[in-house]
């Protein structure tokens, strides 16, 4: 019963001369994420994979916020050709980098497999991000003080992380895929923020709670239909990007890496969310899938 229970937060804190890059921020939390911090003076990134509606966005964002200093470009994070083609082009144009946020993500679809071969969630929510997070390292280094932001979900703590068959392969459960693919990002943001101690660059995590989002297209009939009777619980995209927001913005949080947040404050995430050594054996498969070196 979030939404009765938000707790209230905001801040006139602004972003004038920083950069934000969000993935997925065509639609539902990405896009009132982009708007919100664009309202606070930063130039910013929207990096979707359908152009057209990243446009709408585009011009919507603009519209909103009165900044003029939004772009959008083409990134499709279920295929690592992209992911290196857009990464290659923002460490080539921009000067610095100062918060990248992990927003796009898939949810319980049927099982597919990315151009690479990974099965569609993990793909997407996991290893893309990881791959593009890689990639934009040392350009956001040296943007510090920064942050990087990465966008999960309490379905988290369903989940487990497969080691052995991280791709689905043997078998596949569409709702354990994502709670996989959830705990992965939380696990992610937590080695992250060891490996980076003493650069100034901070690591999130987040639940933006449940919300009423395009993400719901790949429910069954009978899952929409508890959906709508639970509307009054449930947030809105703009509600829902609050804590993303809070990551972003809020100074205090400048002490804090690696942390799990929901409802604009810290919170504990599961204990496999803290399981370093599972989080140490996921970053090097991860690396020898993507077929990187990341110490």
């Amino acid at each position: 019963m979030t939404s009765f229970f938000t707790r209230a937060w905001s801040s006139a804190e602004k972003l004038d001369g920083k950069t934000v890059l969000i993935t997925g921020a065509n639609t539902g939390i990405g896009k009132e994420t982009a708007k919100d911090l664009a309202k606070r003076g930063a130039k910013i990134i929207i990096a979707c994979r359908d152009m057209e509606k990243a446009q709408e966005a585009l011009t919507e964002i603009i519209e909103t916020s009165g900044n003029d200093n939004v772009k959008c470009m083409k990134l499709d994070l279920s295929d690592s050709k992209s992911i290196r083609e857009f990464a290659e082009a923002i460490n080539r144009d921009e000067p610095k980098l100062n918060i990248l946020i992990n927003n796009a993500g898939v949810m319980v679809c049927p099982y597919g497999k990315t151009a690479d071969g990974f099965e569609t969630q993990i793909g997407v929510n996991h290893f893309g991000h990881f791959l593009l997070t890689h990639m934009l390292l040392d350009l956001i280094k040296r943007s510090a003080p920064a942050r990087i932001i990465t966008v999960s979900s309490m379905a988290h703590s369903w989940g487990s992380i497969n080691l052995e068959d991280i791709n689905s392969e043997k078998s596949y459960d569409k709702r354990k895929a994502y709670s996989q693919s959830k705990l992965a990002n939380i696990l992610f943001s937590r080695s992250l923020a060891k490996r980076l101690e003493g650069t100034d660059v901070t690591t999130y995590s987040l639940h933006p709670g449940v919300v009423q989002t395009d993400l719901w297209r790949h429910l069954t009939g009978p899952q929409q239909f508890i959906m709508k009777i639970a509307k009054p619980f449930t947030k809105n995209s703009v509600q829902g990007a609050q804590t993303t927001i809070y990551c972003a913005v809020e100074p205090s949080l400048v002490n804090e890496t690696g942390q799990y947040y929901s409802d604009c404050t810290r919170t504990s995430c599961s204990s496999a969310g803290k399981d370093d050594d599972v989080a140490q054996k996921l970053w090097e498969l991860s690396c020898r899938m993507l077929n990187i070196t990341w110490e």
